[in-house]
């Protein structure tokens, strides 16, 4: 296992909810982090910033300015948006960033991925991952790449218009009785904190990460059931959210193929690396607290 002491990760989307999740649990397990976001004076950099993480401005589309940050650093995690980014912005900017960590001799790369895992699903935020891991294994860099389906934080996370999109288009979409594989980001962010801690045991692997899988009806009857209510939904017609929602059709592609595909989700390898991981229950009580009123 190798051992936190001075070496350093570079997180990048370090204000992002992966980014923030595995910046927490890096710093919690004793390394030192640089957390590379382009807005180091925001609230969710100076709360990074607090729990120690060295706060770094930068741009992931501008290898010059990534290179002082990357120098040192042992580990990179990579992350990209593609709803701030576009399909071809987060293409490019995840190939800046592994040209980056090559250069500064970077010893392992956990890359944050996302979907299915398979080509031709026709998902435009599936499909672009897969060019990003290609041209990551093309370089011969030490590669771990995490793959969850679905984030908890769909439900309740206002940035992605809950009462929209998980409980409305997408069970209109995709079947509310269809099965999705659903993680938490703060599991997400633990597991890459691992991945960093036993290379041995990670490089060279692809890990589909998820820790339940229910239906939207069963997680609304669930959700019910902790906070004493209904979640929030507002219909809305699917060719007004593609357009409010900034993402486009990616999302209507992902429920319709979701819908088509009988795909199979596998909860045993996320609880072999991570026996604590939250079910959606457990999640949702979880936030039942501060965020039930």
């Amino acid at each position: 296992m190798a051992a936190a002491n001075d070496r350093i990760i570079v997180v990048t989307g370090a204000t992002g909810l992966q980014g923030s999740a595995v910046t927490r649990h890096l710093l919690s397990s004793g390394w030192k982090v640089r957390a590379l976001t382009r807005r180091p004076g925001s609230e969710r950099a100076q709360e990074l910033s607090t729990l120690g993480a060295e706060v770094v401005q930068g741009d992931m589309a501008d290898p010059d300015s990534l290179a002082p940050i990357f120098e040192g650093a042992y580990g990179v995690f990579s992350v990209q948006n593609p709803i701030i980014s576009g399909i071809d912005g987060e293409i490019r900017q995840g190939k800046t960033v592994a040209d980056a960590a090559m250069r500064a001799g970077a010893r392992h790369l956990v890359y944050g991925s996302a979907g299915a895992g398979m080509r031709g699903t026709g998902v435009p935020s599936w499909e672009s991952k897969l060019v990003v891991e290609d041209y990551m294994k093309s370089l011969g860099v030490s590669l771990t790449i995490l793959r969850p389906t679905a984030f908890m934080e769909l439900m309740m996370e206002k940035k992605f218009f809950p009462a929209v999109s998980t409980w409305h288009v997408m069970p209109a979409l995709m079947g509310s009785s269809t099965k999705v594989g659903w993680l938490a980001v703060d599991d997400l962010g633990y597991i890459a904190a691992r991945a960093f801690a036993e290379p041995d045991r990670f490089t060279g692997r692809e890990l589909p990460l998820t820790n339940d899988v229910r239906s939207i009806d069963e997680c609304r009857a669930l959700y019910r059931e902790v906070m004493g209510k209904m979640p929030p939904r507002f219909p809305m017609p699917v060719w007004l959210f593609e357009r409010f929602g900034f993402t486009g059709r990616d999302l209507s592609i992902m429920w319709l193929w979701l819908r088509k595909n009988d795909f199979s989700f596998d909860t045993s390898l996320t609880r072999s690396i991570h026996p604590g991981a939250l079910d959606v229950r457990a999640w949702l009580q979880q936030q039942s607290g501060p965020r039930s009123g």
